[in-house]
């Protein structure tokens, strides 16, 4: 008696399983889906019934560098991370093998394909939207294992050295254009200033003399030893036409 007790509560012992709020447990009878434990404690047949779990948090995937022809024919690597959640734990179990390194292939498969049909400008100023596109394309695949994907990012674009060496004198070329853009507007709106200072001054002849003064008055407080005395060119003018 006391050793079918024993045999009884092995039996019972063997057959319990705990089941974390994260994860969910498929089980089988005879191989057979039955059902998806909940969390909690749970109990099945030994021997009879097995559970395989699956962990519902939101999971993170590598997706190795890929080396990548863009659209237009500049080679690059690229990588990036893609997150996905399991949705149905009996279609991640029972429609694909391995789902972790499917979605990896697929990771990979895409990112080659999307960045390979833009421009390198593109995929360098719009990474979300490369990201979204690749998150797309691996969804259409997924879903149908009872898998979503939450997000895709792009981490890092290795270039060759001469493109970034190509890319650097552009750039620089590039700001070089700004400040003689900037200059030049600057010149533009100090000679439309000094036009209208000079028309204001014309119009009193007094204003010309407190001008050169003032003139005078800066130069001799630097007590430079030469003073240039300026004068107007009208002078000049003037005496040209005496004679």
């Amino acid at each position: 008696m006391i050793f079918y007790v024993g045999l009884l509560i092995v039996i019972f012992a063997a057959g319990i399983r705990i089941v974390f709020e994260y994860k969910r447990a498929v089980k089988f009878r005879f191989g057979k889906f039955v059902s998806v434990l909940k969390p909690g404690f749970r109990w099945i047949i030994p021997v009879i019934e097995t559970v395989q779990y699956v962990d519902i948090r939101v999971i993170t995937i590598n997706i190795l560098s890929q080396e990548v022809m863009t659209q237009d024919n500049v080679p690059c690597r690229i990588d990036g991370v893609l997150f996905f959640k399991i949705e149905d734990a009996e279609k991640a179990v029972l429609e694909v093998e391995n789902y972790k390194f499917a979605i990896t292939l697929l990771a990979q498969s895409a990112l080659r394909d999307v960045c390979g049909k833009a421009e390198l400008d593109t995929i360098l100023s719009r990474r979300e939207e490369m990201g979204e596109n690749i998150r797309k394309m691996v969804a259409a695949e997924t879903t149908e294992w009872g898998i979503s994907i939450s997000d895709v990012k792009i981490k890092d674009i290795e270039l060759p050295e001469n493109m970034k060496r190509s890319m650097a004198h552009q750039a620089e070329a590039e700001r070089n254009r700004r400040a003689r853009v900037i200059l030049a507007q600057a010149e533009k709106q100090a000679a439309n200033t000094l036009l209208e200072a000079g028309q204001l001054i014309d119009q009193s002849p007094s204003a010309i003399k407190l001008r050169l003064y003032q003139t005078l008055a800066d130069i001799a407080a630097e007590k430079n030893s030469t003073i240039v005395f300026p004068f107007p060119e009208e002078v000049l003018t003037g005496l040209q036409k005496g004679k």
